[in-house]
């Protein structure tokens, strides 16, 4: 057991049922149709958020452990993105992936522990970056303009760690973006996991990624663990405790 708070609990997938769960519920919250299993699934830990009292899956996400930027050929983002730059990053990092919360789910508590249960991992594995694809729905960027013209005027990656352009199908920031964004509409608009990762002091891509399969756009996201303010630090470690 990774932490049980209120009416939930998150802990570590004990085999393979537990994770034939995750993966049914990717399949109903990423609407792919087909199962969403890959190869990836193997080399990652699976963290499951239940129910306490009924033990229903309520969320899940997992996670994959690289030693150094160096290793960053093994994960999920590098089929779409060029992460050449983030090579030189030299503390452990790890890949923060599929995380999605049961659609009938709307209890804020949910996403509460599941960043409790990230923060126990991150302290016990002494992560340094932690980092993903956060998915917005669909793969129409004309509803996620005021969003993405945020991210692109706040929330860029230093340019040392800038991801560059990988993917076929891509929606760059530099075009067609509204200079002056809705602050409301595009805070509206923004997936609760990009959003959290941000008021720690994450940073994206400067382009969305079409994702046909998964029918997502996405955006490449990273968060150095020594860049996160101390109060905010002191929060998540009192939810993972």
């Amino acid at each position: 057991m990774l932490l049980h708070k209120g009416c939930y609990r998150a802990r570590l997938a004990a085999g393979p049922a537990d994770v034939a769960a995750a993966q049914a519920l990717r399949t109903l919250c990423f609407r792919t149709g087909a199962a969403d299993c890959d190869a990836y699934d193997a080399a990652c830990m699976h963290v499951l958020v239940e129910e306490a009292r009924t033990g229903s899956l309520v969320c899940c996400f997992r996670l994959l452990l690289l030693e150094s930027g160096a290793e960053l050929g093994r994960s999920y983002s590098a089929q779409f993105y060029d992460l050449e730059g983030l090579r030189a990053f030299r503390g452990r990092m790890a890949e923060l992936g599929r995380f999605c919360i049961h659609p009938d789910q709307h209890s804020a508590d949910i996403l509460r522990v599941a960043w409790g249960a990230v923060t126990a991992l991150v302290d016990a594995k002494d992560v340094q970056m932690l980092f993903g694809c956060s998915s917005f729905a669909g793969t129409s960027a004309a509803e996620y303009l005021d969003t993405f013209a945020m991210l692109k005027h706040r929330h860029l990656a230093p340019p040392c760690w800038l991801p560059g352009v990988k993917a076929p199908d891509v929606f760059r920031f530099a075009a067609g973006l509204r200079p002056r964004p809705d602050p409301k509409l595009a805070m509206l608009r923004m997936p609760p996991l990009l959003r959290t990762y941000l008021v720690m002091g994450g940073w994206v891509s400067d382009h969305a990624v079409v994702d046909a399969r998964m029918n997502t756009l996405h955006v490449f996201t990273g968060l150095e663990i020594a860049a996160i303010p101390a109060a905010r630090k002191r929060r998540l470690r009192a939810a993972a405790g």
